[in-house]
């Protein structure tokens, strides 16, 4: 007897690949039902699931969607609203069970859910604690500097911390970025670093105003990490995040600012080479009077796709996911389980020290535009950005070609 199987689509990542696995075991055990399991790339997965179209193709039951990607989603009718499901037979502990941040970015302007948070960022910045607690490492800081070493509350703190610990002779940088031009981290980057120095991507009339002055900081900033202040290494520039947060566990780095997912990574010993000596804090903020610490609120939730020909077994996996035992499995396993009890779980705060401070993250957070449009836009501000960190063009020309080509789509669709 062929047995009754559910497909499900994801971001390839180690953790999401062993999350699920679990997950999926745990299901077929309660219900004889199998989930088989595809991993792609970020970029191809936008381009099938959204672009093409394959989450209404009837191929897949479950997405996990990324919620930059949602309005398009929503307003294409390529996952199902919840709501329905959620009033007959919510999952454990809904609504409350959950931050109010983790419940905002999967609702649809017509007020539906489509989708429960499975994994969760947020940036932080993830650091070597045990180069930042050496007693020769703190002499020699403060000897050349006039101040003590510790973690940087401020961009320009940043940068003496990351020269200080920059020893290519010893295969030693001082920071690290994930700059490759997937329209990922290497524009999450751009923002958050924007929004740390009190800027925004539009006004309030819906026009471009990342360009303005504290843009022209922060693209500058990226630039001069990696060419003028040399802390960055020149592979950065072909980095997605996934491969900054392995590169970083193998040892070689004293800090980045990532997913604190990596600071999983780097706690791994089977993965990691540093496990054991990495602490997590705030990003710094901007060193003038609008600096603030900041960091990015995407996160991925588990959907139901649109094609999908088993929509209530779709949803039970859902559900049965997005319990406390499932989401604490989603950490244990490399991943960012979403519930406030994960993240005050003292057995998942003891293993990765960084859920401590997981609600205070969220107490400081930004979204991309969410709208639809935002994924245009946000090829946009890839190019840009890849565009300045390769030096093709000044950083003041980067900014403003693309913020004539943001007011051009957001003129086009109608906000102003």
């Amino acid at each position: 007897m062929i047995p009754n199987r559910l497909k499900l689509i994801s971001r390839e990542f180690e953790g999401f690949e062993a999350s699920f696995a679990v997950q999926a075991e745990h299901f077929e055990k309660l219900t004889g039902w199998r989930v088989d399991r595809e991993f792609e790339e970020i970029h191809r997965l936008y381009d099938r699931m959204i672009s093409g179209e394959e989450a209404a193709s009837g191929d897949y039951d479950l997405f996990l969607c990324v919620t930059d990607w949602l309005p398009e989603a929503i307003q294409k009718g390529l996952l199902l609203p919840l709501d329905e499901y959620i009033k007959e037979d919510p999952p454990e502990g809904w609504p409350d069970a959950w931050s109010p941040s983790m419940r905002e970015l999967q609702s649809g302007k017509d007020g539906s859910l489509y989708g429960i948070a499975y994994h969760d960022g947020p940036e932080m910045l993830i650091y070597r604690s045990d180069l930042f607690s050496d007693p020769s490492e703190q002499e020699q800081f403060a000897k050349h500097y006039g101040y003590p070493l510790q973690v940087p509350e401020t961009w320009s703190q940043f940068v003496n911390v990351a020269q200080y610990f920059t020893r290519p002779d010893e295969g030693m940088y001082g920071a690290l970025t994930a700059s490759f031009p997937d329209g990922h981290n290497n524009v999450y980057d751009f923002l958050i670093h924007l929004w740390s120095r009190g800027g925004e991507l539009v006004t309030g009339d819906w026009k471009a105003a990342f360009h303005r002055s504290a843009g022209q900081e922060a693209l500058q900033f990226l630039v001069d990490l990696i060419h003028r202040h040399q802390v960055v290494p020149q592979e950065a520039l072909d980095m997605d995040s996934v491969r900054s947060g392995n590169c970083f566990a193998q040892g070689g780095v004293a800090m980045m600012w990532n997913w604190a997912g990596f600071a999983a990574v780097a706690e791994m010993p089977g993965m990691s080479k540093i496990a054991g000596k990495v602490r997590t804090g705030l990003i710094p903020r901007g060193d003038g009077p609008l600096g603030v610490h900041m960091s990015l609120n995407i996160y991925w939730v588990l959907a139901i796709a649109a094609g999908s020909k088993n929509r209530q077994m779709a949803y039970q996996f859902i559900k049965e996911t997005a319990s406390a035992k499932m989401d604490k499995m989603t950490s244990l396993c490399g991943g960012n389980g979403t519930r406030l009890s994960t993240w005050r779980d003292q057995e998942v705060q003891k293993q990765f020290p960084y859920y401590e401070q997981m609600e205070t993250v969220h107490r400081n957070v930004k979204s991309p535009l969410p709208i639809p449009e935002y994924p245009a836009i946000n090829e946009v501000l890839s190019q840009m950005v890849d565009d300045a960190l390769h030096l093709r063009v000044p950083v003041p020309e980067a900014l403003g070609r693309a913020a004539e080509q943001v007011d051009s789509i957001l003129a086009r669709a109608g906000y102003c």
